[in-house]
């Protein structure tokens, strides 16, 4: 028999026992990494914007390494990563899993931010992107989701870099809130539902006052109440938009802040390569 076929057998064997990735198992090339060489990689395919990659190493360096400094950093830069991944999801997870398990940490005030900046952004649409299109049309769980999450930051950290920004999107997030409520109060008047639509007006102006909505609302009430007849209820309505009219008490739209380029280096006083 040649001798090249009686090394067949163990050459076979040589290969199952150096590589499954012969027979399509792929072999995890970070197996033997540390969590600094982890976090390392991880923040450089962040860096270079190459973020499925990044939560990977993240991933993996929570499952491995599961306490310290660095699993602590990569809870955040992961939520940062989902974030610009647009999976909104696994951002907010992230996010949340950072607050309960270090609510004292000095950065807590960044995730808080970043939760509302993922569900902001979720509020205002996909395609808003590329189409202009109204806010106000648009189901308002996650600006709800947003806005409450900016009131805790405000609230627990009103002195954080973020807390100024935090404001300003509250305020546009409750103007469109307000001008939801009339879209829905108007489509009640369309289906002839003239008390639900005077009751949702006389919400808006309870609720939502020094809002543009305002101006709205007041407009419906006059129609709702007219169309069921109550005239004096109507008058007293269009009496109070006309005063406030003439006095200039009527005010437009919040602006829309602007976009945000979010930055994800806020810890590097921790100086996690000396640990």
């Amino acid at each position: 028999m040649p001798r090249t076929l009686t090394r067949l057998p163990a050459l076979l064997l040589v290969a199952l026992l150096t590589g499954c990735g012969v027979f399509g198992e792929e072999i995890d090339q970070t197996a033997n990494w540390g969590a600094s060489k982890l976090y390392a990689e991880a923040a450089a395919e962040l860096d270079a914007g190459n973020y499925t990659r990044a939560i990977e190493y993240y991933e993996k360096l929570e499952a491995r390494y599961p306490f310290g400094r660095y699993a602590m950093q990569a809870q955040l830069d992961a939520a940062y990563a989902n974030y610009r991944a647009d999976e909104p999801e696994a951002a907010l997870a992230a996010a949340d899993r950072f607050i309960k398990l270090y609510p004292q940490n000095p950065f807590v005030d960044y995730a808080y931010y970043l939760k509302g900046i993922v569900n902001y952004n979720r509020s205002v649409g996909f395609l808003d992107r590329y189409i202009p299109t109204d806010p106000s049309q648009r189901d308002p769980g996650s600006a709800l989701d947003a806005f409450e999450d900016f009131a805790i930051l405000v609230e627990r950290f009103p002195q954080s870099r973020y807390a100024a920004d935090a404001r300003q999107r509250m305020l546009y997030l409750r103007n469109n809130l307000a001008k939801h409520e009339v879209n829905v109060a108007r489509y009640y008047m369309k289906r002839g539902a003239y008390l639900a639509a005077a009751n949702r007006a006389e919400y808006v102006i309870q609720r939502f006052q020094r809002t543009s909505a305002v101006e709205g609302a007041l407009e419906v009430m006059i129609d709702a109440y007219e169309a069921l007849g109550k005239e004096a209820l109507a008058a007293d309505a269009r009496r109070v938009l006309e005063v406030n009219r003439e006095a200039g008490r009527l005010i437009d739209d919040t602006p829309k802040p602007e976009d945000i380029s979010l930055a994800h280096k806020v810890w590097d006083y921790l100086s996690l390569d000396e640990n």
